[in-house]
C-alpha cells in the first residue's frame, strides 16, 4: 500500500523559492541562537544504512554557517566506548551553547525503544552494544 503525501510545491521554481526562503530563515535563526549563547541544539538523524541520513543533513543544513556546527557519526563502538553505557559516547560530544550539533546514529534503533519507553528493567550498567 503506497503512502500518499501532498507535495509542498507545484513546480521546481516554486520549490527553489521555498527552499531559499527557508534557508534564509534558518540562517538568521542560527545567528540569533549563536549570539544568545544560552542553549545548545542537538539533531540526531537515525536510520539504517542507505536511509539517506547524510543527504538529509546536507540538504537541511545547507542554510547554516558551518562554523556554528559540529557533526559526529557514530559507527561501531570502540573498546573504550564499550567500557561505558551506550549514551556515554554521545554525551562526550554534546555541542557547546550557541552551537548546533548533528549526530548520525546507526545503532539507535537497538536501544531507543528501551530508553525512550522508560523501561524499568533498563539500568546504567546495561550494555546495549553486546
Amino acid at each position: 500500500m503506497a503512502t500518499i503525501v501532498q507535495p509542498f510545491f507545484q513546480s521546481k521554481e516554486e520549490y527553489k523559492e521555498l527552499l531559499e526562503a527557508h534557508m534564509e530563515g534558518l540562517s538568521s535563526r542560527q545567528q540569533l541562537h549563536y549570539a544568545s549563547g544560552r542553549y545548545a541544539m542537538l539533531l540526531i538523524f537515525q536510520g539504517m544504512d542507505s536511509a539517506g541520513k547524510d543527504g538529509t543533513i546536507r540538504h537541511v543544513m545547507s542554510g547554516v554557517n558551518p562554523e556554528g556546527c559540529e557533526v559526529y557519526s557514530f559507527k561501531q563502538p570502540s573498546a573504550e566506548e564499550l567500557k561505558h553505557d551506550f549514551l556515554w559516547r554521545t554525551t562526550c560530544r554534546l555541542p557547546e551553547r550557541g552551537r548546533i550539533g548533528s549526530s548520525i546514529a546507526h545503532i539507535m534503533k537497538k536501544c531507543s525503544s528501551r530508553v525512550f519507553t522508560r523501561d524499568p528493567g533498563f539500568s546504567k550498567s546495561s550494555k546495549a552494544f553486546a
